[in-house]
């Protein structure tokens, strides 16, 4: 058993599977994972549900699945916040002092209404340098994913076609 054939019978990919079986393209499905994944990542807590709802409908993505790499990748949103807010101010060529966990920290200690208008220029710069990052990764996530799902793909088609075919 090759690669792909392993790959394909994952537990979490099946609903992946479905979809393919249900008749969304490869390229659909390839989109729909790669701006899932990255739009999950949006160093803006609070607003991946909506932007990937807001791309599923724009594009015709399936909805369901852009939600399931959306919450797939939850966790890296937290662990790329910091990453994100030091890339934006070094882009900006703005003090990184208080941009770690322990600033984030002190400038809620500091009071909510200060830490909100901190984090807000903080997190404005984070994700300017989150548009440019996740443009480039959506792009060589899409050409990555792309032909796993096309192989996945054609082996599917090709188990469902008759024996005399």
């Amino acid at each position: 058993m090759n690669h792909p054939d392993r790959l394909a019978r994952h537990r979490w990919l099946q609903p992946f599977m479905q979809l393919l079986r249900q008749g969304m393209s490869p390229e659909k499905l390839a989109l729909t994972v790669a701006l899932g994944a990255i739009l999950g990542v949006t160093p803006v807590l609070g607003s991946t549900t909506l932007l990937c709802t807001l791309a599923a409908v724009a594009l015709r993505l399936n909805l369901p699945a852009i939600q399931l790499v959306n919450g797939v990748v939850y966790p890296l949103q937290f662990l790329l916040l910091i990453p994100f807010y030091k890339a934006g101010a070094w882009m900006f060529g703005a003090d990184a002092s208080s941009v770690s966990l322990e600033g984030v920290l002190q400038l809620m200690r500091d009071g909510i209404p200060h830490a909100i208008s901190a984090l807000w220029t903080v997190t404005m710069r984070a994700l300017a340098a989150w548009l440019i990052i996740g443009t480039v990764s959506a792009g060589f996530l899409f050409t990555l994913v792309l032909p796993v799902i096309r192989r996945i793909w054609r082996r599917m088609h090709a188990n469902d076609e008759p024996a005399g075919a």
